[in-house]
């Protein structure tokens, strides 16, 4: 992999090799440095087979200096959808960096039109990224390099609010990236089960081939409502049949950071977006809601019932 640190900012390898030595005098040299590592996974979607991206490398933004670029010395091509429950494609792992402040960072793209693109079955669909595959796709989230320390990120790609369809377009779906950027040692997982019995009851329509989601919001007590809305869920986690336990149908989402949530299921589809490709507030049957807490380094379990 190349480390470029723009207009010629540069860590001696002789000072890092003596830092990691014990030697160089009083330590500040080492002291100056820490480790990062950025990973990424998907929030989980129900209704395409893949997206697949390819990444070409990763830009950091110090808050005091500047940008810091890791080439790949190969591009990573990646199906989104093969980044769930708890699966991670590593992109950068412990590279020296300057420890302190950054302002953002952001995935660069491969610029070949094959390199992106949505499969429905046996179909394949164009994607583009309407700022342009050079812009990349960038997070606008701060986050600290300890000095002397290691820091590993998560970046949690939201493909469900990503993944638009428009009309009159060049392309077939276009990726407006909905993205986290998540502090590994804060998350927890959240999972469950949804009994049977709600998921085939009258007021699910579609039950025989969509089996419903869960919808997790911000803080407790929240009146649950559909993406697109003015008060949408952080992430929405599809319920699927279990296939070792026909009957069985199960949620999980690996990268919930600690806190309280309200957790609701509803078996209706939601529709992300009218014809026009503008996002839309549709009223969604929730069955079932629940306050939770989510801890750090463990695993929350959610289970809907039924009546």
């Amino acid at each position: 992999m190349k480390k470029k640190f723009v207009q010629g900012f540069a860590i001696s390898a002789m000072t890092a090799a003596l830092a990691a030595c014990g030697g160089g005098g009083d330590g500040d040299d080492a002291a100056a440095t820490g480790s990062v590592s950025v990973g990424m996974a998907d929030a989980p979607i129900d209704n395409v087979d893949e997206v697949n991206i390819t990444v070409t490398g990763v830009v950091l933004k110090p808050a005091g200096g500047d940008k810091i670029t890791f080439e790949f010395d190969e591009p990573k091509s990646l199906n989104l959808l093969d980044l769930q429950n708890g699966n991670v494609a590593s992109l950068i792992e412990d590279e020296e960096v300057p420890a302190g402040e950054y302002n953002w960072i952001r995935l660069m793209l491969s610029d070949n039109p094959d390199d992106l693109n949505v499969m429905i079955g046996d179909a394949i669909y164009t994607l583009e990224v309407p700022s342009g595959s050079q812009t990349g796709l960038k997070l606008n989230t701060g986050f600290t390099v300890p000095a002397g320390g290691d820091a590993a990120f998560t970046i949690d790609f939201d493909v469900r609010k990503s993944l638009v369809e428009p009309v009159g377009n060049s392309a077939d779906y276009f990726l407006k990236p909905s993205l986290r950027l998540i502090d590994n040692i804060e998350v927890g997982t959240l999972t469950g089960t949804v009994d049977s019995s709600t998921i085939i009851q009258t007021e699910c329509a579609d039950s025989q081939t969509y089996a419903g989601a869960v919808y997790v919001y911000n803080g407790t007590d929240v009146t649950p409502d559909d993406l697109g809305s003015a008060n949408e869920p952080l992430v929405v986690v599809p319920v699927n049949e279990d296939v070792n336990e026909p009957g069985t149908y199960t949620y999980t989402n690996s990268f919930i950071a600690e806190g309280d949530y309200t957790v609701s299921y509803t078996c209706d589809m939601d529709e992300l977006t009218d014809d026009n490709g503008e996002p839309l507030d549709e009223d969604l049957n929730f069955i079932d809601t629940q306050n939770t807490s989510v801890t750090a380094g463990e695993t929350t379990t959610v289970n809907f019932v039924g009546s």
